[in-house]
C-alpha cells in the first residue's frame, strides 16, 4: 500500500483508530464513561484537525485519485472538528436532564466525521458515496438518540427513510455518469464531457446527481426532512446537523460542481440558480410563521443554504471562496444560535423550545438576550455583523459572474427573512415577561457563546485571513 497515499488520509485514519478504541472503552466501561469518552473525541478531533498542518492538507492525489489532500478540504474538515467538538462539549449538560448521556454519543460524532472528511476530499463517486453513507448512518442514529421520546424515534425513522430514497436518486446519478462516461473518476467525468459534449444521457445523470446532493443540504425541494428532524432530535445533535454535515454537504456539491462538471457549466447552473432561488424563498416564507425555535432554525437553514448556493451558481474561483467564507461565517452564526436556544430551561431545568417563552429575557437573562440579539441579527444579514458580510460576498460574486438579477432576488428576499429573526429581538426585548428560566449552569457553554457572538461582532478583523484562507480552497480545485 502506498505510504504517501496513507499519510494523505491521516485525519480519517486518526478519527477511525479513535472511535474503534473509544467504542472498546465505551462497552467494558458502560456509560459511566460518557465524559472521559467525550473528551478523548474532543482530544481526536484536534489530533485530526493538526494533522492537516502537514502532508495530509496539500499533498494532491491519493490511492490514484480517490482521495485528494488541498487546502479545499482542510479548510472544510477544520469547520467540521470545530463543529462537532462543539456538539460533544455541550451533550452532557444536555441529557442531565432526566436521562444520562450515553458513551456512544461522542464516538458516532467521530464516525460521522470521517465520513464527512472523506466527503469532501472525493476525487471519485465511489469515495463519495463511501464518505455519504457513513456520515448518514451515524446521523440516523443521532437523530433517534433518545430512544424514549417518541419526537426523537420520528426523527430518525424519517431521516433514515428519506436518505435512503436520496442515497437511491445519487446512486442512480452515479451509474449514469457512469454509464455514458465510462469512469468514476471526477477527472474522467470531467473529460469525457468537455471531449465529446455534454450528451442527453450525461445530463440526467448530472440532474441526479446534483438532486441527491441536494437532499443532503436541505435544499428545496429536497427539505422536507429538516424540519421535522430539527425539532425532534437532541438540541446538541440538531446543532451539530445544522453545521457539520452541511459544511460537508455543500463542500462535496461544490467540488463535484467545479471539479467533475466544470466544463457543463451552462447546464448545472440553471439547476442551481433555481434551487438557490427556491431555497431562498421557501426558507424565508415558511418561517414566518413558526412558533418552535428549532424548526425555525431549519427553515433558516434552508435559507443560508439557499444563499450559499448563489455563490456557487456564479461557477467561479470567486464564487467558491465566497461560498467557503459564508460556511465558516454560518457555522459560527449556527453555533451560537443553538448554544443559546440550549440555554431556553424552564424554572425545573426542562428544556423549553417555544419563541413565545422568551419574552422578558431581556430583563431576567441580560446577557443571553444580547447574545440572542447579536446572532439573530447577523444571520438577518444586517451589518455591521458578519452574516452581512457572508452575504455581501457571495452577492459580489453573482454580479461578477453577470448573475445581477439572482443577486438582486437574494438580496430583496434577505428582507423577508430578516422578518422572522427580527420577531425573535422584538420578543426578547419588548414583550410582556413570560416565566423566567433557569439560572446559566454551564462556564463551558457561556464561554463558548461568548467567544462566537464575539467573532460575529469583531470578525472582520479577521478579514484578511478568511479571504486568504477561502481562496486558496478555490484555487485548489481544477
Amino acid at each position: 500500500m502506498d505510504m504517501a497515499s496513507l499519510l494523505m488520509t491521516a485525519p480519517e485514519l486518526v478519527l477511525s483508530v479513535s472511535g474503534l478504541a473509544l467504542l472498546m472503552v465505551a462497552a467494558y466501561a458502560g456509560d459511566g464513561s460518557a465524559r472521559l469518552v467525550g473528551w478523548l473525541s474532543i482530544a481526536a478531533l484536534a489530533v485530526a484537525g493538526w494533522t492537516l498542518c502537514g502532508t495530509p492538507g496539500h499533498g494532491g492525489e491519493a490511492f490514484d485519485g480517490l482521495y485528494r489532500a488541498d487546502a479545499f478540504g482542510a479548510f472544510a474538515k477544520v469547520l467540521i472538528y470545530l463543529a462537532a467538538a462543539v456538539s460533544i462539549l455541550v451533550a452532557p449538560r444536555f441529557f442531565a436532564t432526566g436521562r444520562e448521556i450515553r458513551a456512544e454519543y461522542a464516538i458516532l460524532i467521530l464516525f460521522a466525521c470521517v465520513g464527512m472528511g472523506l466527503m469532501v476530499s472525493a476525487g471519485d463517486m465511489l469515495t463519495l458515496y463511501v464518505g455519504l453513507e457513513l456520515n448518514s448512518l451515524a446521523s440516523y442514529v443521532l437523530a433517534s438518540f433518545m430512544r424514549q421520546d417518541s419526537r426523537s424515534a420520528e426523527a430518525g425513522l424519517k431521516y433514515f427513510v428519506l436518505g435512503a430514497l436520496a442515497s437511491g436518486i445519487l446512486l442512480y446519478g452515479i451509474s449514469l455518469l457512469y454509464g455514458f462516461t465510462g469512469s468514476t473518476s471526477y477527472a474522467g467525468i470531467a473529460t469525457a464531457m468537455s471531449e465529446d459534449g455534454l450528451s442527453n444521457g450525461e445530463l440526467f445523470g448530472l440532474v441526479f446527481v446534483l438532486a441527491g446532493l441536494a437532499f443532503k443540504i436541505s435544499a428545496v425541494p429536497f427539505h422536507m426532512w429538516t424540519p421535522d428532524v430539527y425539532e425532534g432530535s437532541p438540541t446538541p445533535v440538531t446543532a451539530f446537523f445544522a453545521s457539520a454535515p452541511k459544511v460537508a454537504a455543500m463542500g462535496l456539491t461544490v467540488r463535484v460542481a467545479m471539479e467533475a462538471m466544470g466544463s457543463a457549466l451552462d447546464s448545472w447552473q440553471q439547476i442551481v440558480i433555481f434551487v438557490a432561488l427556491a431555497s431562498i424563498l421557501f426558507g424565508a416564507v415558511a418561517a414566518i410563521g413558526q412558533t418552535n425555535i428549532k424548526r425555525l432554525m431549519a427553515y433558516s437553514s434552508i435559507n443560508n443554504v439557499g444563499f450559499a448556493l448563489v455563490g456557487l451558481a456564479a461557477g467561479t474561483a470567486e464564487g467558491v471562496a465566497a461560498v467557503m467564507s459564508y460556511l465558516a461565517i454560518y457555522v459560527v452564526m449556527t453555533i451560537g444560535s443553538f448554544l443559546c436556544i440550549m440555554q431556553m430551561r424552564d424554572a425545573d431545568g426542562r428544556p423549553v423550545e417555544e419563541i413565545a417563552s422568551l419574552a422578558g429575557l431581556s430583563q431576567s437573562r441580560k446577557g443571553l438576550a444580547a447574545a440572542f440579539a447579536i446572532f439573530m441579527f447577523s444571520l438577518a444579514g444586517i451589518p455591521p455583523m458578519m452574516g452581512f458580510w457572508a452575504k455581501f460576498l457571495v452577492f459580489d460574486a453573482a454580479v461578477g459572474a453577470g448573475l445581477t438579477g439572482l443577486a438582486a432576488f437574494g438580496i430583496a428576499m434577505s428582507v423577508i427573512g430578516a422578518f422572522y429573526y427580527l420577531k425573535i429581538i422584538k420578543t426578547i426585548y419588548f414583550d410582556e415577561p413570560a416565566a423566567v428560566y433557569a439560572p446559566a449552569g454551564s462556564r463551558i457553554e457561556n464561554a463558548l457563546m461568548a467567544v462566537a457572538a464575539a467573532v460575529i461582532v469583531l470578525g472582520y478583523l479577521l478579514n484578511p485571513f478568511l479571504d486568504k484562507v477561502s481562496t486558496a480552497a478555490a484555487a485548489a480545485l481544477h
